[in-house]
């Protein structure tokens, strides 16, 4: 079976779902129905996604499974929500926030788990 398609493979822009069909009574819906969000994510997205919750969100545990760096799965977490949408920032945590980030990345640091240049590329 296929997966469903999301974006029109001719000019890209998102279908919608018309009709459903029961394959065991043939019972046939038509309306318009919407997808979820996840539908527009890509296979690696989806991918990314079941291995961060299965590591119950620790990234030290999604960099262990995948062998990446601390930046690499932060670039693959923020590439999954910008595509959900859900780049919400609340701006009384913003200054938290940044304290709190760059005082993980320092930690990075100091552990060897980041290299300098990777540390003063999150810092920025």
């Amino acid at each position: 079976m296929y997966k469903v398609l999301s974006k029109c493979p001719i000019c890209n822009h998102s279908l919608k779902i018309v009709k459903l069909k029961c394959n065991k009574c043939n019972t046939i819906i038509e309306n318009e129905f919407s997808f979820s969000k996840f539908e527009s994510l890509s296979k690696d997205q989806l991918k990314f996604i079941e291995i961060f919750l299965k590591c119950r969100g620790s990234i030290k545990d999604v960099e262990k499974k995948l062998g990446v760096s601390y930046p690499t799965v932060r670039g693959k977490l923020d590439d999954v929500i910008n595509a959900l949408d859900l780049n919400t920032s609340f701006p009384e945590d913003e200054a938290y926030n940044k304290t709190s980030n760059n005082n993980e990345i320092l930690d990075m640091l100091e552990n060897g788990k980041i290299t300098a240049e990777e540390a003063m590329n999150l810092l920025r």
